[in-house]
């Protein structure tokens, strides 16, 4: 890792080999589109035979995705969480960011994650301008409280009742203690690497710890009666839009407690309280969809003008599947 000047902005870069070191989808597109991809087919459960073919197809694609060369990468504005929020920057900025990173990483494609067709439209019509190509990754949902409050759904005023029961005790960023740590490291576990997969990020104590102290990640917690914290999860503000990188709960209490309904509760409030647009990231999509999330296509923007013509070609093949299947896909089945 690194850091980059733009502006007035100083952003976390990252600088990725995958032939040194496998990493996680933050840092490694063959494991986002792939390996990921293929985990996500569970929620195809009830297409089994649309879960064969597109396990089989998500196996064919990965020497292809490879020969991309986008492993070996260069990310500004990667923040080492799933929505990377962008920054404000015009074309002379990226520009300049373009230039100064072939200068030092020549063999590398650079790539900015997390833009996504809705709120960041402008920035991806500047991307375009700057020579970089759109390749969509995921579905995200935005909950948008910048202009006028979204309007209250059924199952956010549920969650609300929810989240004032007194069996936990909600607690803000103050309230959270040095001993705490471990244990948010462990609820994050419990959620995200071991009900879901470990090729999600895997963050530690001391790192959230980190985050914590220098104002980056914004925690809440629900506490027991006996003060343990049981639910917990981070905010990530830049400008005028906030997401959720960091949820966690423990999955082995009773899931009549709505730990994960109370904890989104508290994002939903929290954005209407600070106008601000809500990233809700991807995943849980009916969840989101019916408390007023709006779907948007998100995408990574990719320069690899400078890499051989074998790179650009088979980045052009993944990037026209990606148009012509994946998005359909993604908006078809909800993902």
């Amino acid at each position: 890792m690194t850091t980059l000047q733009v502006g007035p902005a100083l952003l976390p870069v990252t600088i990725n080999d995958r032939r040194l070191s496998p990493t996680c989808y933050l840092c490694c597109p063959s494991v986002a589109y792939i390996d990921y991809a293929r985990e996500e087919l569970r929620n195809l459960a009830e297409s089994p035979a649309t879960k064969q073919i597109m396990d089989g197809l998500l196996r064919l694609a990965a020497p292809l995705m490879r020969a991309t060369g986008f492993d070996h990468q260069v990310q500004p504005n990667n923040w080492l969480m799933a929505t990377n929020i962008g920054c404000a920057t015009g074309i002379a900025e990226i520009r300049e960011v373009t230039r100064r990173l072939l200068a030092v990483h020549p063999d590398k494609a650079i790539i900015w994650r997390s833009l996504n067709d809705v709120s960041d439209r402008q920035m991806i019509a500047t991307f375009r301008d700057c020579d970089y190509g759109l390749y969509p990754a995921r579905q995200v949902y935005l909950f948008d409280c910048r202009q006028e409050p979204v309007k209250i759904h059924r199952d956010e005023k549920r969650d609300l009742s929810l989240l004032a029961q007194s069996d936990f005790s909600l607690v803000g960023p103050r309230e959270i203690r040095v001993t705490d740590f471990q244990r948010i490291e462990t609820l994050y576990a419990k959620l995200y690497l071991l009900k879901y997969t470990h090729l999600n990020p895997q963050y530690s104590a001391l790192w959230l710890q980190h985050m914590h102290e220098a104002g980056i990640l914004h925690f809440y917690g629900l506490r027991n009666r006996e003060g343990q914290l049981d639910g917990i999860v981070g905010f990530f503000d830049r400008d005028d839009v906030m997401s959720a990188p960091v949820v966690g709960y423990d999955t082995t209490i009773n899931p009549q407690a709505g730990l994960y309904r109370r904890l989104m509760a508290i994002g939903l409030k929290r954005a209407r309280d600070r106008r601000l647009l809500f990233n809700m990231s991807a995943g849980a999509a009916a969840f989101k969809r019916n408390r007023g999330g709006v779907a948007a296509i998100e995408y990574s923007a990719v320069y690899n003008r400078h890499l051989p013509w074998m790179n650009r070609a088979a980045a052009a093949v993944v990037r026209m599947i990606l148009q012509k299947i994946g998005i359909p896909i993604m908006r078809n089945y909800r993902l």
